[in-house]
């Protein structure tokens, strides 16, 4: 059938893994970077990042035809959240990684910058531990991330105004956890 009543022709596998590879690499760093945040140890980061590729290629070109064009990060940035849900369902009676052995990833960081706030980001970390799973979330997405409201809304499946809300609360009680336990915060 030919006319504008024809189907569209559906991509090759080819150009499905053209596009995938370049998601990969546009996009590995931060869906490991949440990884990280999410779980706390490299290896198992590792782990969830793979498992997170592997799923999103299994189901990368329905999302490119539903994405209408729109960024796919929150999509990946979902799919890892799922998987690390699982991962802390999973482990939940296995003893955890204590927080204090926990190091940020130095993709984002300068070296200097990391020896200087070290005491700080442990306290930051240690404290976003006590917030809410969702609230954690979205800190973790705004800030290690850089994603901006719209995108951490798709990926949490929340509106753009729920999603403001959310981080407003989080900042919130975080800067609140950290007044009590005497850290310095900087207020924005």
């Amino acid at each position: 059938m030919s006319g504008p009543d024809a189907t569209p022709t559906p991509e090759s596998k080819a150009e499905i893994d053209r596009a995938f590879e370049q998601l990969y690499r546009d996009h590995l760093k931060d869906v490991y970077s949440y990884s990280y945040y999410r779980i706390g140890n490299h290896h198992d980061a590792e782990d969830l990042t793979e498992q997170t590729f592997l799923q999103a290629y299994r189901h990368f070109a329905r999302a490119r035809q539903e994405s209408d064009g729109r960024p796919l990060r929150p999509w990946l940035i979902r799919i890892a959240h799922n998987l690390a849900a699982n991962y802390h369902r999973d482990r939940s009676r296995k003893p955890q990684t204590p927080l204090d052995s926990i190091e940020p990833p130095a993709a984002r960081h300068s070296t200097e910058d990391l020896v200087e706030g070290r005491e700080e980001l442990r306290a930051v970390i240690e404290n976003l531990q006590e917030l809410p799973d969702d609230r954690r979330e979205a800190l973790v997405m705004r800030f290690a991330l850089g994603m901006d409201n719209r995108e951490i809304a798709r990926a949490m499946g929340k509106s753009d105004g729920a999603t403001k809300v959310l981080i407003h609360r989080a900042i919130k009680q975080l800067q609140e956890l950290l007044e009590a336990e005497g850290a310095p915060v900087e207020h924005g």
